[in-house]
């Protein structure tokens, strides 16, 4: 069940990434969607959709990853009386 829950939360920002792909696809052909009145606009929140997904799906795998110690030495969080933080 858990599985389930956690594919439904990765299909939201993926989706709206595959929207802001479509959107910067739009610009460079001249397509222009209702909701934006220039080309410019379009392709900047299509970035801006694109970005944040990706930096959703990205930050979900490395925090999956880190809990289960797959990750390099470098992406590790410092534990111990060597750890930077107070």
């Amino acid at each position: 069940m858990t599985r389930i829950i956690a594919l439904a939360i990765m299909l939201i920002p993926g989706a709206l990434a595959a929207y802001g792909i479509k959107l910067m696809r739009d610009m460079v052909f001249g397509i222009l969607q209702p909701p934006f009145p220039h080309l410019l606009l379009q392709f900047l929140a299509g970035l801006i959709l694109f970005l944040g997904g990706l930096g959703f799906v990205a930050g979900f795998i490395l925090y999956r990853d880190r809990k289960k110690n797959k990750v390099q030495a470098r992406f590790r969080i410092p534990s111990g009386k060597d750890s930077k933080r107070p």
